[in-house]
């Protein structure tokens, strides 16, 4: 990697000026089939402190039609995003189909500046360099085009930029501390850098170019760019093969051998309904004041019982400290992007609650049985939700999952029930009567489901709602007591 870089030799001013001009024109010409081929591209520029990270994207998105692409220069989190998980920034950036997005540095100078600063422990530095992988093939397979440059110069060249910007008053608010730390421990650095990058070399590859030659480093860029569209153009957008990962999956039941008969007793139910949720409204403040960040994920039947379940837990809860998400068919913005990336954008900040009243399991039920995605868009879902899914829970989140489970007897009669009731005819739709008829295959896909996504550090648990008093109940219960838990066990969190 970078210790073994040789760098270029000196090359004619007019022939690269010549090229510059031609692949400005190939890349200008390929933006229409960008938007009509629907390729969403991600260029992201590492490099070291004054290499012209900045002029090198300013150079290549100079005759871009504006509308087609974004910049976005994440390399200095803002204290209300590093309250979210480390890939947070990148994965909320990524870019609509048919477009671009340059990242003015990245998640690799935030992993190694984290690593040298001693802010994350070694196994920390593991987890996220394998997160790291997983969402560059998550985005491949998902078919983004996905190009990684690394800008190099010496020492010597940086000390004599560093010290050309801090000479001038207009510029040498562009040197930081954390610049000159750099150049300081330049060799650390350079160990740390080829360390990442022999990381994560394999599902996306590197490209280092040389920094000391300004235009030649233009050419270089822009020539793998055009290069890697013109092919990904030809081919056709890549779509990876399903492949399942050995997560820790914990036993599940098929539906139909859970038993449906618990039930609750009036006075009981109210009794404990007033304790549970007199102390998750206790235990909010705790997950508040130590920085816990809470996910809940409702799946189910139509009309098992859902809504009324999560405005049991949402009750007690303070209501700046938590968001309630139903999730719906994507819209336009959503469809265009990786379909985990509206869950990403809807995340909570440490020390929240966030309730999906629907999920990212989706993909592998109603997008799966409707055919809104292909066979190996659905099966390849099960091992990237677990990814997700450990991302999350390696971040610190309490992450619990719920199906909540009726049989198609308790459906028709509440069914029955809101279409023969005014006030509650808006909860039915034809929609609803039509999923009931496919019922054996939704039950097929949720068994399926329950069985690849049950992992230990995020299991399911499956709510008996043939009697919705219980299973509110039940759910509260499971929500305390992992609460409990976790404010039990906290330590101070490092992933963020």
């Amino acid at each position: 990697m970078l210790q073994d870089f040789e760098k270029c030799k000196p090359e004619d001013k007019d022939t690269l000026n010549a090229e510059i001009k031609e692949l400005r024109a190939r890349l200008i010409a390929t933006q229409q089939l960008l938007r009509e081929k629907k390729l969403p591209v991600l260029v992201l520029i590492e490099g070291w402190a004054a290499a012209g990270k900045g002029s090198l994207i300013k150079e290549i998105i100079s005759e871009i039609d504006p509308r087609f692409y974004n910049v976005v220069s994440p390399a200095v989190i803002p204290e209300s995003e590093s309250r979210y998980p480390f890939l947070y920034p990148y994965a909320s950036a990524i870019p609509e189909n048919g477009k671009l997005i340059f990242l003015d540095s990245g998640w690799m100078e935030n992993v190694v500046r984290k690593q040298l600063r001693l802010e994350i422990s070694k196994e920390e530095y593991k987890r996220r360099v394998r997160a790291v992988n997983e969402f560059e093939r998550q985005l491949r397979d998902g078919g983004y085009l996905v190009l990684k440059i690394f800008l190099h110069i010496d020492k010597k060249e940086q000390f004599e930029r560093l010290n050309a910007l801090t000479e001038s008053a207009d510029t040498e608010w562009r040197v930081t501390a954390d610049d000159l730390w750099q150049h300081r421990e330049y060799k650390q650095f350079m160990k740390a850098y080829d360390d990442f990058m022999e990381k994560t070399d394999e599902t996306v590859k590197w490209h280092i170019l040389d920094g000391t030659k300004k235009k030649a480093a233009v050419r270089d860029a822009m020539k793998l760019l055009v290069e890697k569209i013109d092919k990904a153009l030809e081919k056709g957008r890549y779509t990876g093969e399903p492949f399942e990962e050995e997560f820790p999956l914990l036993k599940m039941p098929k539906l139909s051998e859970v038993d449906l008969s618990p039930a609750i007793e009036e006075e009981e139910y109210k009794k404990e309904l007033k304790k549970l949720q007199k102390r998750l409204s206790e235990l909010h403040n705790v997950i508040y004041r130590k920085k816990i960040p809470v996910i809940l994920c409702y799946e189910g039947w139509d009309a098992a019982g859902k809504g009324g379940n999560i405005r049991r837990v949402a009750y007690p809860l303070d209501p700046r400290g938590f968001d309630v998400h139903p999730i719906a068919s994507p819209e336009p913005h959503e469809l265009n992007r990786q379909y985990l990336w509206r869950f990403w954008t809807r995340l909570p900040r440490t020390g929240h609650i966030c309730i999906f009243d629907r999920t990212w399991y989706g993909r592998v039920m109603v997008e799966r049985l409707e055919g809104f995605c292909s066979e190996k868009d659905w099966k390849r879902a099960y091992n990237e939700i677990n990814e997700f899914e450990r991302q999350l829970t390696d971040w610190g989140a309490v992450l619990l999952k719920f199906w909540i489970h009726i049989d198609q007897d308790t459906q028709l009669a509440r069914f029955n029930e809101r279409q023969n009731t005014p006030e509650k005819q808006w909860k039915i739709t034809e929609e609803d009567w039509r999923n009931r008829e496919k019922w054996p295959q939704y039950e097929t896909a949720v068994d399926e489901m329950l069985q690849k996504t049950s992992t230990e550090n995020a299991p399911w648990f499956i709510i008996e709602s043939n009697d919705k008093h219980y299973a509110r109940i039940k759910a509260l219960r499971i929500i305390v007591e992992a609460l409990e838990k976790a404010c039990e066990s906290h330590f101070e969190n490092t992933y963020g």
